[in-house]
């Protein structure tokens, strides 16, 4: 199978945000309001959102954070790197593939708030991936990583940031 054939039979479109291709598979009917919810969110939210995720050559999901947990799963293709920067100015690579032996995790969390990255390893043709996020995903909760400000906060994953992240354009109108 193939990432454009994968891509029509899942009805799957260019996510407008972070890159790579997306289609939303489950919202929760059921809302949280507001007044229950921790105070880094402005809204209600969903109970919970799932999306299927698709990576493949010359596409990446940029470095971004979010306001909830976000579990990855892996469903087929080639292995991807996750790079995680923690607020503590710590960091980690994660593969998520479906090779136990070789340390490979099928299922990834990426906590609230850490800053999260993925791309295909090299060599790789496409891989499908699950994200599931509770409290459900929102754009309000999405910030984008800044290129200049994470080298400096976090400047042993140099290689990692410039390959996740887009130029910034200083000054342009």
């Amino acid at each position: 199978m193939t990432a454009d054939e994968i891509k029509a039979l899942l009805n799957l479109e260019p996510h407008p945000r972070e890159g790579g291709f997306f289609v939303e598979t489950w919202k929760s009917d059921e809302t949280i309001p507001v007044d229950t919810l921790p105070s880094r969110y402005h809204g209600p939210r969903h109970a919970g959102t799932a999306i299927y995720y698709l990576l493949e050559p010359g596409t990446f999901s940029e470095i971004h954070r979010l306001s909830s947990d976000e579990v990855f799963h892996f469903y087929l293709g080639d292995p991807v790197e996750m790079v995680q920067l923690a607020p503590d100015g710590s960091g980690r690579t994660i593969v998520i593939g479906s090779d136990l032996k070789q340390g490979m995790q099928p299922q990834v969390l990426a906590p609230k708030g850490v800053w999260q990255g993925s791309r295909l390893l090299p060599g790789g043709r496409f891989a499908l991936l699950g994200c599931t996020v509770s409290p459900g995903f929102d754009y309000a909760d999405y910030e984008a990583g800044s290129r200049v400000e994470l080298l400096h906060r976090y400047p042993q994953y140099r290689e990692h940031i410039e390959a996740l992240t887009r130029v910034e354009a200083f000054g342009l109108f």
